[in-house]
C-alpha cells in the first residue's frame, strides 16, 4: 500500500464502488460490457428515461468508469477497462445466489 495511512488503494475502490451504487449504474455497466453504445441504444434496452440514462452516465464518466467516443452526431459510450464489468458481473451473480 502507498500512502501516509495506507488505506489510498481502499479509498479509491470506495469511490468506485460509490459509483456503481445504483441499480441503473450496474445495468449500464452490464450493457457496455457487451460492446459499445450510444445513449438511445441504453435507453431502450434498459426501459429507462433518456434524461436518467444521461444522468447516470455522467456519474460514471465522473468517476472513470465510461468514456464517451463521438460517432457522428452521437456518443458512443464504452467501459474504460473490463475489469469494472467482471465487478459488476461478479456482484450480480453473488446477489443471485441468495442468503
Amino acid at each position: 500500500m502507498t500512502g501516509t495511512n495506507g488505506y489510498d488503494a481502499f479509498e479509491g475502490a470506495g469511490d468506485l464502488l460509490r459509483a456503481l451504487s445504483a441499480p441503473i449504474r450496474l445495468a449500464i455497466v452490464s450493457e457496455l460490457a457487451q460492446g459499445d453504445r450510444c445513449v438511445h441504444e441504453l435507453v431502450e434496452k434498459l426501459g429507462a428515461p433518456q434524461p436518467l440514462v444521461s444522468q447516470h452516465l455522467r456519474v460514471l464518466r465522473g468517476a472513470g468508469v465510461v468514456r464517451g467516443n463521438r460517432r457522428g452526431r452521437e456518443i458512443a459510450y464504452a467501459l474504460v477497462d473490463e475489469h469494472v464489468a467482471h465487478i459488476v458481473a461478479d456482484a450480480v451473480s453473488h446477489a443471485g445466489e441468495g442468503p
